[in-house]
């Protein structure tokens, strides 16, 4: 048995960053999903222990604090600019290369021989701020790249110069 001592390459981040109105968006995505639901369900406990149970305060307050309003507004500081200095991509002649995620992170090349579809996708809440995600779709079973947070114009391009490297025909 051998065991190789060198160590693993190391990727170099994409080129190019998403657009910087994505931070914005990821903001929103917060409130709505995760800090807005646990600021309001603190808000809700904190009326009823005043109006039914005024001695549960002195201990359900701390524990609202700890569990349900710092993380919430932890979450919505944090998260989107930490995601916008990770989200990036770069469209190569032979390979998309894309890096997203923020706590965990993920890089993946994808080569042009492999994609079979190329997406555009504008949910609501992105139409709002401008912004699209394209989903670049392989038959690999580690999914799909997805690189959001694009401006609407930007995702078009990339759409089409992926689609053209990669010879995918228009549905």
């Amino acid at each position: 048995m051998t065991t190789s001592t060198a160590a693993a390459p190391r990727l170099r981040p994409p080129r190019y960053r998403v657009d910087p109105r994505a931070r914005r968006w990821w903001t929103v995505q917060a409130l709505l999903t995760v800090s807005g639901p646990a600021f309001l369900v603190a808000l809700t406990m904190t009326t009823l222990s005043l109006l039914f149970f005024p001695g549960a305060l002195r201990w359900l307050g701390p524990l609202l604090l700890g569990v349900l309003v710092l993380p919430g507004l932890a979450y919505l500081l944090i998260m989107p600019p930490w995601r916008y200095r990770v989200h990036a991509w770069e469209l190569g002649s032979t390979a998309v290369y894309s890096a997203s995620g923020w706590f965990w992170q993920r890089r993946r090349i994808t080569p042009l021989t492999k994609v079979q579809t190329v997406d555009t996708v504008i949910g609501p809440i992105q139409r709002g701020f401008g912004l699209a995600t394209v989903i670049v779709t392989t038959a690999s079973t580690a999914g799909d790249v997805r690189i959001s947070g694009l401006g609407l114009d930007d995702a078009t391009e990339l759409a089409r110069r992926i689609g053209e490297a990669a010879a995918v025909e228009e549905a």
